[in-house]
């Protein structure tokens, strides 16, 4: 047998012996984690708010910079 045809069944043998750890369990659809949902929109609520901030920021600056306020 060559090397590659070796390499191959074991890669093969140990994807069939192994599990995810990710998929051991379905997500339950009809009772999502609340406290994980209010701070996943939480957390972008903020991050936008930065966004802004920073953006209104920039651009005031620019017009100073360049004498149009």
């Amino acid at each position: 047998m060559t090397f590659s045809h070796l390499l191959t069944r074991a890669v093969h043998i140990n994807r069939a012996g192994s599990r995810s750890a990710f998929t051991s369990s379905k997500p339950d659809t009809a009772n999502p984690n609340w406290l994980r949902v209010g701070l996943a929109f939480g957390t972008s609520a903020f991050l936008w708010g930065l966004l802004f901030k920073q953006h209104s920021t920039d651009v005031h600056e620019y017009k100073v910079r360049n004498g149009l306020q």
